[in-house]
């Protein structure tokens, strides 16, 4: 095997392992992320040690979980310049306003790709995490696909019971989708509270709203 297809592989088997990592979030042992990745154990081994000593991987016992280097890199990551740092204070008025869930997210791999987030009373129905990703059929997907017919895509339980969801576009002063905001309430929640859909997609126009004044004020261009 030439060096550069032997680098390529042990590239290809750390990222597999970081990639089952992600998916097994309170960590994993050796065995069992060996057989995820179809990786020999011995070799599943080896590359977890090279991870943790590079600090992308934490070892507790026997267990491996992804580590706070990686994190930080991560969250170096900018799908358009500046549009993380512009949507916390809008997605945090947004759950203090609604009780939901509020999610931004961006177009990533036929994806919608949650780049910034605040979990809400819906929490338990639908986990929120910076990285989740949703597919485009949700309201999130819809409202990056835009244009929007009028008004907020509105989901009442269509894709999960119990979950209903009002998303629109994140678009530049040009018009240009960037990204789509939207907040994810729990039917029981809403039910006892007497909060209406109607209502959440009306904060969260305010929220995209906000969104677009504060990347026009950063001057962010619509990348090609």
């Amino acid at each position: 095997m030439r060096t550069a297809d032997k680098g390529r592989g042990v590239l290809e088997g750390a990222f597999a392992l970081l990639e089952a990592l992600r998916q097994h979030g309170d960590g994993a042992g050796v065995s069992e992320l060996a057989v995820a990745c179809a990786v020999p154990k011995s070799t599943t081994h080896r590359l977890l040690e090279q991870l943790t000593a590079l600090g992308a991987v934490e070892r507790r016992g026997a267990r491996y979980r992804l580590g706070a280097q990686l994190y930080r890199l991560g969250q170096a990551w900018q799908p358009h310049p500046g549009l993380r740092m512009a949507g916390r204070l809008p997605l945090h008025r947004l759950r203090a306003a609604t009780g939901g869930s509020a999610v931004l997210a961006v177009m990533h791999e036929e994806q919608a790709l949650t780049v910034c987030s605040v979990p809400g009373r819906a929490e338990p129905l639908v986990p929120v995490r910076n990285g989740e990703a949703f597919p485009l059929d949700t309201a999130l997907g819809q409202a990056l696909r835009g244009p929007v017919r009028s008004g907020a895509v509105l989901d009442r339980e269509d894709v999960a019971a119990g979950v209903c969801c009002a998303a629109l576009p994140v678009r530049l002063t040009t018009g240009a989708v960037v990204g789509a905001v939207a907040v994810v309430g729990s039917v029981a929640v809403m039910a006892e509270t007497g909060q209406r859909l109607e209502v959440m997609a009306d904060r969260v126009a305010e929220a995209a709203a906000a969104l677009t004044r504060a990347l026009g004020r950063s001057g962010t261009k619509a990348r090609t």
